[in-house]
């Protein structure tokens, strides 16, 4: 099949991308069908005919998939943490911004069918589109060759990212989501952040960021705004730690 007989994808150089050749590319050819592409190729109102050309579904069997198998990945290389640490590994592992991340390494955002609106805003290199692109092929690939060609397919794509995954890691860039969730199992309202200071010049800032809950707050710093509210509720966390250590040792 050569590139004008595949609606312009061309197959063979994707194939090559995603180490991996299709039995039936009809199945890879939905999972990179973006739905703006899909409207506009059917009469308006034709919702259930554009449901079957774009690939949202996919994404939903995808996302399943790829959870499967990263648990299944995680629960054998480290039998021995908690299921709160698998947890926030397997959250990085199948977040957005990691399939966006391994979407652009493959260069999918070239292959993918968009709608001119958003051809024209820059869609195919969107985080939202090429994450969910990324699910939507796992399940093209799933269905076509099975749980065995999906979890090699996850392995090579996210190499990089479970090469680099570990408790620790997890957990020192998951303080925030930490921290919210502390709050509410607490049913405490959530923080606040809030940039207090800026200081250095433009090419390395300092950013100064205070939050606050109902019951203390502390400060940080960084040299992104993002490294600087990790870092404070890292802070926060210790501090309501040894809040309740004193409470303890008072009871």
């Amino acid at each position: 099949m050569n590139k004008e007989e595949s609606n312009g994808i061309d197959f063979d150089g994707l194939e090559a991308s995603l180490a991996y050749r299709f039995n039936d590319r009809a199945l890879l050819e939905r999972a990179l069908t973006h739905r703006s592409w899909a409207h506009e190729q059917v009469a308006p109102g034709a919702e259930s005919d554009a449901r079957r050309l774009h690939n949202e579904a996919f994404e939903f069997v995808g996302d399943s998939v790829l959870g499967l198998i990263i648990a299944d990945y995680l629960f054998r290389s480290y039998p021995h943490v908690t299921e709160g640490e698998l947890s926030r590994m397997k959250h990085r592992l199948v977040s957005a911004p990691t399939l966006a991340r391994a979407a652009r390494r493959l260069q999918l955002g070239e292959f993918l069918r968009v709608g001119r609106g958003e051809e024209k805003s820059g869609g195919r290199s969107k985080r939202a589109i090429l994450a969910d692109a990324m699910e939507a092929v796992i399940a093209a690939i799933f269905l076509d060759g099975g749980l065995y060609a999906a979890e090699a397919f996850v392995r090579l794509a996210l190499g990089e990212e479970l090469e680099g995954t570990d408790p620790e890691a997890a957990a020192a860039a998951d303080y925030k989501t930490m921290l919210q969730e502390t709050l509410q199992a607490a049913r405490r309202s959530g923080p606040h952040y809030n940039v207090v200071e800026t200081d250095g010049p433009p090419h390395h800032r300092t950013f100064h960021v205070e939050v606050s809950w109902d019951g203390g707050h502390v400060r940080a710093e960084g040299h992104t705004i993002k490294a600087a509210e990790t870092a404070a509720a890292r802070l926060a966390l210790e501090a309501m730690k040894s809040e309740e250590e004193v409470e303890e040792t008072a009871d």
